[in-house]
């Protein structure tokens, strides 16, 4: 049976962001190339049960093959890491594009503001567009090609409905609470990294820590790119999963 490796997008995002990269990639690795929508973003339906993490992953999970290679960017990372510890039949490697099992900064741990979250938050209630908007500006901050890396993100997101403001709002209490560094620590699949040194939402002290928590994790770090570096950096990200797929 042909394996499939799935792409799975960050938060805010829809599968739209990885047209290229899946074109290019079906051409060039072994096995079928397929992204999908995170329930309650682009065209997913929302759970049944109340959003949370698990049950986000559950509907992932359902639409897997088994022996599937996951691709997770940012917030698709964490359901790759919760599907592989509790479908693990479904999972055969994972790759985590900026992505890390905790995103919040912690007395032991290196992420994002709990305070920059929080407003988030807050500002999510009040004008989620423009929430998102900001959000894409910090996803590019550092790269060199910043504006054409938020244009380009904001053109694919117009390309399919709004996301689902539960989807949303949750969505940003998972990056907030949920902790899979145990799981990660744990996992008995391959796991591979691709990450920005110039990223400010997975700072460069937090992936030593991963590493430090996984001995077999393999990981690249381009050294211009930020939070996006399959956007800004297309050719290095390319060859990066051409080498671990």
């Amino acid at each position: 049976m042909q394996k499939e490796i799935v792409l799975l997008h960050g938060w805010g995002m829809n599968r739209q962001v990885w047209q290229l990269l899946e074109q290019e990639l079906q051409g060039v690795v072994e096995g079928q190339v397929k992204s999908l929508d995170l329930p309650g973003f682009g065209h997913a339906q929302m759970p049944e049960q109340p959003y949370s993490l698990a049950s986000a992953a559950a509907l992932i999970a359902e639409q897997l093959a088994d022996n599937s290679t996951l691709v997770g960017w940012s917030l698709g990372g964490l359901i790759a890491l919760h599907i592989a510890k509790y479908y693990p039949q479904k999972v055969n490697k994972v790759v985590l594009i900026a992505s890390t099992p905790f995103f919040a900064e912690s007395d032991n741990w290196s992420g994002i503001k709990v305070e920059v979250l929080e407003n988030f938050k807050a500002q999510l209630l009040e004008n989620s567009a423009k929430t998102i908007e900001r959000f894409l500006a910090i996803q590019a901050m550092g790269s060199e090609h910043a504006k054409q890396d938020v244009k380009q993100l904001r053109a694919w997101l117009l390309e399919a409905p709004e996301a689902n403001s539960e989807a949303l709002s949750t969505g940003l209490d998972i990056l907030l609470n949920d902790d899979y560094r145990d799981v990660f620590s744990t996992l008995e699949q391959p796991i591979y990294g691709l990450f920005g040194k110039l990223d400010s939402l997975v700072p460069r002290r937090s992936i030593t820590k991963m590493k430090a928590l996984n001995s077999n994790f393999q990981v690249e770090v381009l050294s211009k790119a930020s939070h996006a570096p399959f956007i800004s950096h297309r050719t290095e990200s390319l060859n990066f999963l051409k080498s671990v797929l």
